[in-house]
């Protein structure tokens, strides 16, 4: 099989001699879901799951649940919810639609909140290795002290503070030595939820839960790597910065595999822009089929846009 890899910008041969394949995908964060560009990402791993199945190799797959994270506790504030309720009702619902998809489930789908104290761990060995930093209660990642950052993107570095600031970075926290620093762990905010760590009272980063949940669950060289295409950067890169320094030369990660993004009148879907198409509306007048036929239909690295007159052409090919 030949894959292209995100890394090297190439398409790349990959062995199904291996017994044993291990996946991780970057899964959802609980509080919209699920609209059709979650499907498309979703179903094209399934697809290649069934593939690598098909041709008798036994594969490992996690997904996480990005349950504790800024939106999840913008949104419950905004609505009044219990955030862990919000979070649970969310999950539930997106599994409920990964089902009627007939979505093989992961074998590991853990949530951050699952792994606070494997992810302490990890930011305390960071610091050892000296790549990371204590301020006022937060731990960041320096930047400067990793000098293959951007190695996954081929950001020139100049780029990538715009790009970061556009995905969840908050380059005004006065505690941060260099505005792309990232945060390892935050210190508490009045009215947030918070577990103890020897640095007090906080709740970990958006980064160091996936890199920390991938390595605890599939071992610290995983096969592919799976998200959506705005996850390149900055959150894979961050990733790979958080486990090299401590593998040393080993790999994280053989094969970053990333999915294009689904748009929607002109502009590409997201709950931030709230131009969403969601999945559990559609299937109210599509069948599954017609809906896996659809996404199916795209190739898995080509942006496109949402068109319901093409899903009904669909919808007669799955009758």
């Amino acid at each position: 099989m030949r894959l292209y890899n995100s890394k090297t910008q190439t398409i790349e041969e990959f062995s199904l001699r291996d017994p044993e394949v291990t996946l991780y995908v970057c899964g959802i964060t609980p509080y919209d879901t699920t609209h059709i560009g979650h499907a498309f990402t979703y179903t094209v791993y399934d697809q290649l799951i069934r593939y690598l199945e098909m041709k008798g190799s036994h594969v490992r797959y996690a997904q996480n649940v990005t349950d504790i994270d800024d939106d999840i506790l913008k949104k419950a504030k905004e609505t009044g919810e219990d955030w862990r309720e919000l979070g649970n009702h969310w999950t539930d619902h997106y599994v409920d639609d990964m089902i009627a998809l007939n979505v093989r489930p992961p074998d590991y789908f853990p949530h951050a909140t699952d792994v606070i104290v494997d992810i302490i761990h990890s930011v305390e060995d960071l610091i050892r290795a000296g790549v990371a930093y204590v301020r006022n209660g937060s731990v960041y990642y320096e930047v400067s002290r990793y000098p293959e950052f951007g190695q996954l993107s081929h950001l020139p570095h100049g780029e990538m503070l715009p790009v970061a600031n556009e995905r969840g970075n908050r380059p005004e926290d006065p505690n941060k030595r260099d505005p792309l620093d990232f945060v390892l762990w935050q210190a508490q905010s009045p009215g947030e939820p918070a577990w103890e760590s020897p640095w007090g009272l906080g709740r970990p980063g958006w980064h160091i839960e996936c890199s920390t949940m991938a390595t605890k669950y599939l071992g610290k060289t995983v096969d592919i790597h799976g998200g959506g295409r705005d996850l390149c950067f900055p959150h894979h890169e961050c990733e790979i910065a958080q486990v090299k320094p401590l593998l040393g030369q080993d790999p994280y990660v053989h094969f970053w595999m990333h999915t294009a993004m689904v748009g929607y009148h002109g502009e590409k879907m997201s709950k931030s822009l709230g131009n969403l198409v969601m999945v559990d509306a559609l299937m109210g007048t599509y069948s599954a089929d017609a809906l896996r036929l659809y996404l199916g239909s795209h190739h898995y690295r080509e942006a496109w846009a949402y068109s319901e007159t093409d899903l009904k052409t669909f919808q007669n090919v799955a009758k």
